[in-house]
């Protein structure tokens, strides 16, 4: 007996933040367009639209930055409420296809297909015909990738954007997977493709040439990982319902602050907004909370994390971590975050318990 193919559709959505507002200021059309913080406020994009990347603009760049780079740049602030608003649409189109729906963002979603009867169980219409429903419903554009598992559809859904939709089935795997440069690959950032180079790793080809104990003597535990990436594997299911392992909260400073001034006009403000965020979880994850930490970005760019074991949240708790790292380090202060660490097992074992009693209602 053959196993189900399984059929996994990532839908991304092209320059989600950007094409959301020129869509309601047609005026920007064929404008350079980015949305993100003030260039005198030391701000990072969030997104651009495709205008703008012809000038070197990217997510994450710094604001001031992307301005040198593209004088006329329109730098629009962020407006979740719209952006949620829209993305609530498109996840209702998805459900209507499926119940099984991963959403990473705001912005994209793997979809498990595998069991749909519609278009006679042709991913590449269904995945067609959920772009084309955004299209009409919102006039937005998405892209799409189409794969037996979740890793390749993520690489075909960026292959042919924007506006577009890429296929990669069992069949073409092994072809696909040789030719893709190494860069494609999850957790192969700047540095690690460096690494890869000096050592004339360009392409899965080249990995695949390593055993298992070579890819982890270069990589330590991450080369277990290479190993399956570049020959196309991926086992993960889409879950439906992903478990939160951390929440922070983070303020960049218009201005480098020292210690006593992040104190006396910051701290309680940082603080009462992580409480609203851990809040807007539930009491439930108020109870699962298995450390905190404190995040501080120096003047100098230099970042340093400093955590401590607790079960429930004090500013007290916050306020010691933070003189502790302040009183070794003396440096103006660019950046504060707050967080929390949530205790994966007590969350899977609440999981398990509502599967549990799921069970028995169906029953």
């Amino acid at each position: 007996m053959t196993s189900r193919q399984k059929k996994i559709i990532h839908i991304d959505m092209d320059c989600f933040y950007a094409a959301v507002e020129i869509r309601d200021n047609p005026s920007l059309k064929n404008k350079p367009v980015a949305v993100g913080g003030s260039a005198d406020s030391r701000g990072v994009l969030c997104t651009c639209n495709y205008v703008a990347r012809e000038y070197g603009l990217h997510s994450a760049m710094p604001s001031a930055h992307a301005k040198r780079l593209c004088p006329q740049l329109v730098i629009l602030p962020v407006n979740f409420p719209k952006y949620r608003a829209s993305s609530n649409t498109i996840q209702d189109i998805f459900s209507q296809y499926t119940d099984v729906i991963e959403p990473l963002s705001l912005d994209e979603a793997f979809l498990d297909i595998s069991d749909s009867h519609l278009h006679s169980g042709s991913a590449t219409l269904i995945a067609k015909e959920i772009r084309q429903r955004i299209f009409q419903e919102e006039r937005l554009t998405a892209s799409a990738g189409i794969a037996p598992n979740k890793m390749l559809a993520k690489i075909a859904s960026d292959w042919k954007k924007p506006n577009n939709q890429f296929v990669i089935t069992p069949s073409e795997i092994s072809a696909f997977m040789k030719e893709l440069p190494v860069n494609k690959l999850f957790g192969v950032g700047k540095v690690t493709n460096e690494k890869m180079k000096s050592l004339g790793i360009l392409t899965c080809t080249d990995l695949q040439a390593l055993s298992p104990e070579e890819l982890q003597q270069l990589f330590g535990k991450y080369g277990s990982s290479l190993y399956k990436m570049a020959r196309g594997i991926d086992n993960r299911a889409v879950q439906t319902k992903r478990i939160r392992k951390s929440l922070s909260v983070e303020r960049t400073f218009a201005k480098n602050m020292d210690y006593n001034n992040v104190l006396t006009n910051s701290f309680q403000n940082i603080y009462d907004e992580l409480i609203t965020r851990l809040n807007n979880l539930g009491k439930e994850k108020q109870t699962q909370i298995k450390s905190i930490f404190v995040k501080i970005k120096f003047s100098d760019f230099t970042l340093t994390t400093i955590q401590s074991s607790a079960t429930e949240l004090s500013q007290l708790a916050f306020k010691q971590l933070f003189i502790t790292r302040c009183a070794e380090i003396s440096k103006s202060i660019r950046l504060i975050g707050f967080g929390v660490h949530f205790d994966d097992q007590a969350q899977g074992q609440q999981l398990q318990f509502q599967f549990d009693e799921n069970l028995s209602r169906n029953d």
